[in-house]
């Protein structure tokens, strides 16, 4: 069974060092909804590819600062 993939994200910190940048004020600039935003940073919600760079973008890095992933072990009962 493939290991689930689990996606963490910087974007709280990436806001706080671009002025202290509100939720709202990302979401108008990549087009998304406020809820959106609060939802991915939260780890609620992965987005997709395309909201994925246009939040790097945003920010002017790589999606690779923004976005990272895990390997979640399987549990002993899954092996």
């Amino acid at each position: 069974m493939a290991e689930k993939l689990i996606i963490t994200n910087n974007i709280r910190r990436l806001r706080f060092f671009a002025g202290e940048m509100t939720q709202l004020e990302l979401a108008e600039r990549v087009g998304a909804s406020r809820q959106t935003i609060m939802n991915v940073e939260a780890g609620k919600y992965t987005p997709s590819l395309e909201l994925a760079f246009r939040i790097a973008d945003a920010f002017g890095v790589p999606i690779g600062e923004v976005f990272e992933r895990q390997a979640e072990q399987p549990s002993e009962g899954e092996r």
